[in-house]
C-alpha cells in the first residue's frame, strides 16, 4: 500500500461511517482514491472530475451541492454525495475559506456501499438534514436484557458421565450447587439436579456407586451465552425447568448456569421492585435507605440504549412515590390538609426526564387563599417533605424553585393573576422565570386543581405577544457549532473539549416542543409527548417533530451514558470520548436544533430577537 493510500486508510478506519467496513472493503474503496491539497483554483473545476465524495481532513469551505442552502464545512464533513445517493448529475460549488487536505473517492467506489444500511442510512440522513441515528430499541425493564454472561458468577461445575452418583453428589455438596453438568469431550450431554438425587435415588434405594449417568437428565435444554436473561425466563418457563446449561455460542463448551434463584435475585435488583418497595415504606428512614438504591441500580444496570430511555421515567416515578410517601408520613403526625392543595413538580421531574443530578423544583397549589393556620399548616408540610426528599437524594433547588419558598405556595386566584402579570410584561427575566413553571404537573394532592389552573391559564398562554417573546428568549442560547461546523467547547472547565448537553441542546429541544405545545393548546408536560401529540394543524412539520425526537432521545442517551460512566452529575460531555458515528450524530442534532429554532423565532416573532 502507498504512503496515500496508508494515510487514506488510516483516517478512513476512524471516519464514520466507513469505520464500519472490514479492512479489505477498506481496501476497495480507496484504491482509485485521491488525496488534494483543495484551493480555489482546484475548487473551480471540480465538476470536471464528474460524481466524486469528498472528506475534508482539514481546512474550511463552503459548498453548494444541491442542497437548500451553503453549508459551511470542515473537518471530517462530507460533500458531493447528493449526486451519488440520488444518482444524477448535480452542480457542486465550492468556496475555499481555507485551503486543506480533502479526500475524494470516485462514485463507483461509493455506490456499492450505499447498500449497507450504517452507510447508506447515513448518506441518506445527510441528505434530508435529519439525524443518523440507529434503530430506537425500547427496554420496559433492564435487568430482562442483561447478556448472560454478565449474569454468570462462577465456573460450570460439571463432572463426566461415568463418575458415581455418590461421588457426583459429593461434588455438589462441596462447591455448593443445586445441580451438575455432565458433560462428554467437554460438550454438556446431561444434568442432575437436587431433585434427581431425592426421586430418582434417595426414593428409589438406588445403588450411589452405579455412573451418574443412570440419574441424569440426557441432552437437557441449553442456551448461548449471548442471549439474555430474559431469553432464559422465557425457555425455562416454557419448558417448565428451574435450571439451564449456559454454551459458548461458538464452540458449544459449557459456560455455567442459570437458575430459577438466579432469576428471582436479578428480579429483586429490578428498579421496578425497587419503586414496588418504596411504595411499602413505612418511615423516612426506609424510604431513604430505598432511595439510595437507585443511582447503584442504574450504574450497574443500565447498559443498553433503550435503558437510558426509561431511565428518566423511572426517576421520576421514583420520586413521585417520595413526594407522596412524604406528605403521608408528615399528614400522620399532624393531621389532614386543612384545604384540598396540589402538589406541583417542575421542569424534569413533570416531563419525566430526570437524571442523576437532577435537583427539585416542585409548588404547593392550593384551592383558596389561607388563613395564618392554614398557611402555617403548609408552610411545615413543604418544609418537611422538601427536607425529606434532599434526604432521598434529590437535592435543593439551588433557585429555591421549591414549596419551602413562600412565593411559591400560591391559591388558585394568586396563580392566575401571576400568570396575567408575567404575560402582561415578558421581560428577559420574566420569561426565564415562567419557563420554569410551563412544565408542570401534579404529583400529589387533587390534580383537579391544575386542571382548573390551566383552563383558566390557557388564553392568556396562547397570546401571540406572549409566544413571540418566549420565542425571541430561545435566540439567547446558540448551539455550539462555529461557523464552520467546529464544535466549540465550555470555557474554564478541567476537561477541554466538553459540552454542557443539557444547556446548550437539550433545553432548547424542549423549549421548541415546549412552545409549539402551548401553541397548540397542549397541555402535556413531557417533550417526547408534546412532539408526537401536536395535531395537524401545528405550525411544526411531522418531519421536524419526528427528527426533534430522535435528536431528544440521542443527547439524552449521551448524557445519561456520561453520567453513569464517570460517576458525575454534571452534563459537559467530552467529545474525545464519543465515536466516531456519535461526533457526526451530535453535529447534525446541533444543526438541525438551531436550524428548527431559528424557523420557530421566525413563526413567532418575526425573526426579531
Amino acid at each position: 500500500m502507498s504512503a496515500i493510500a496508508k494515510q487514506v486508510d488510516d483516517f478512513i478506519a476512524s471516519s464514520a461511517p466507513f469505520d464500519t467496513l472490514s479492512v479489505d472493503e477498506r481496501t476497495a474503496l480507496i484504491k482509485n482514491a485521491e488525496l488534494l491539497y483543495l484551493t480555489n483554483e482546484l475548487a473551480s473545476n471540480i465538476n470536471e472530475a464528474g460524481p466524486r465524495l469528498y472528506l475534508i481532513q482539514s481546512g474550511q469551505f463552503s459548498v453548494l451541492d444541491g442542497q437548500d442552502t451553503i453549508r459551511h464545512l470542515s473537518e471530517g464533513d462530507y460533500f458531493g454525495y447528493p449526486s451519488i445517493v440520488e444518482n444524477r448529475p448535480i452542480a457542486l460549488t465550492v468556496t475555499v475559506e481555507s485551503p486543506g487536505l480533502v479526500y475524494c473517492f470516485n462514485a463507483k467506489s461509493v455506490l456499492p456501499l450505499l447498500s449497507k444500511p450504517a452507510i447508506g442510512n447515513f448518506f441518506k440522513g445527510l441528505l434530508n438534514n435529519a439525524l443518523q441515528s440507529t434503530a430506537m430499541s425500547d427496554s420496559n425493564s433492564m435487568w430482562l436484557y442483561k447478556n448472560l454472561t454478565e449474569v454468570i458468577n462462577k465456573a460450570p461445575v460439571s463432572t463426566e458421565a461415568q463418575t458415581t452418583i455418590s461421588d457426583a453428589a459429593s461434588l455438589m455438596t462441596k462447591e455448593k450447587v443445586s445441580s451438575l453438568l455432565i458433560t462428554q469431550n467437554n460438550k454438556v450431554v446431561g444434568i442432575v439436579t437436587d431433585r434427581d438425587l431425592r426421586s430418582r435415588v434417595v426414593a428409589k434405594a438406588l445403588n450411589t456407586q452405579q455412573a451418574v449417568s443412570h440419574i441424569m437428565t440426557a441432552n437437557p435444554a441449553q442456551i448461548n451465552g449471548n442471549r439474555t436473561l430474559f431469553d432464559a425466563m422465557a425457555l425455562m418457563t416454557e419448558k417448565n425447568i428451574h435450571h439451564l446449561p449456559i454454551i459458548d455460542h461458538v464452540s458449544n463448551n459449557p459456560l455455567g448456569m442459570v437458575t430459577a434463584s438466579d432469576i428471582i435475585r436479578h428480579q429483586r435488583g429490578n428498579v421496578l421492585f425497587i419503586i414496588g418497595e418504596l411504595s411499602k415504606a413505612e418511615n423516612l428512614y426506609e424510604l431513604t435507605r430505598l432511595s439510595w438504591q437507585l443511582p447503584h441500580y442504574f450504574s450497574a444496570h443500565a447498559k443498553r440504549a433503550g435503558d437510558f430511555d426509561i431511565a428518566g421515567k423511572i426517576l421520576s416515578q421514583a420520586t413521585d412515590i417520595m413526594t407522596r410517601k412524604l406528605i403521608g408520613f408528615f399528614q400522620q403526625e399532624q393531621g389532614k390538609a386543612p384545604m384540598m392543595f396540589a402538589w406541583l413538580v417542575y421542569g424534569s421531574q413533570a416531563r419525566e426526564d430526570q437524571t442523576m443530578g437532577s435537583d427539585q423544583d416542585n409548588g404547593l397549589l392550593l384551592a383558596s387563599k389561607p388563613n395564618e393556620a392554614q398557611a402555617q399548616y403548609f408552610a411545615s408540610m413543604a418544609a418537611y417533605v422538601c427536607k425529606g426528599l434532599a434526604k432521598c437524594g434529590i437535592k435543593l433547588c439551588d433557585g429555591n424553585i421549591m414549596a419551602s419558598n413562600d412565593a411559591l405556595r400560591l391559591s388558585v386566584d394568586e396563580a392566575v393573576t401571576e400568570a396575567q402579570q408575567w404575560v402582561k410584561s415578558p421581560t428577559k427575566d420574566a420569561i426565564m422565570h415562567f419557563n420554569i413553571f410551563l412544565d408542570v404537573r401534579c404529583a400529589a394532592g387533587d390534580i383537579s386543581l391544575l386542571k382548573l389552573l390551566q383552563k383558566r391559564r390557557a388564553s392568556l398562554l396562547q397570546q401571540k405577544m406572549f409566544l413571540a417573546a418566549l420565542a425571541r428568549h430561545s435566540n439567547d442560547v446558540a448551539v455550539p457549532l462555529s461557523t464552520f461546523q467546529r464544535f466549540t467547547y465550555e470555557k474554564h472547565q478541567p476537561i477541554k473539549d466538553s459540552i454542557d448537553l443539557k444547556k446548550r441542546a437539550v433545553a432548547l429541544v424542549n423549549n421548541i416542543a415546549r412552545i409549539y405545545a402551548l401553541a397548540d393548546g397542549l397541555v402535556i408536560p413531557g417533550t417526547l409527548a408534546r412532539l408526537e401529540n401536536l395535531s395537524e394543524h401545528s405550525q411544526l412539520s411531522r418531519k421536524d417533530a419526528d427528527n426533534l425526537k430522535d435528536i431528544w432521545l440521542f443527547l439524552n442517551r449521551i448524557r445519561w451514558r456520561h453520567q453513569l460512566e464517570n460517576k458525575v452529575t454534571d452534563n459537559r460531555v467530552s467529545v474525545s470520548s464519543l465515536s466516531s458515528i456519535e461526533k457526526h450524530q451530535l453535529k447534525a442534532a446541533f444543526k438541525a436544533i438551531e436550524r428548527t429554532n431559528q424557523a420557530m423565532i421566525m413563526k413567532f416573532s418575526g425573526g426579531v430577537a
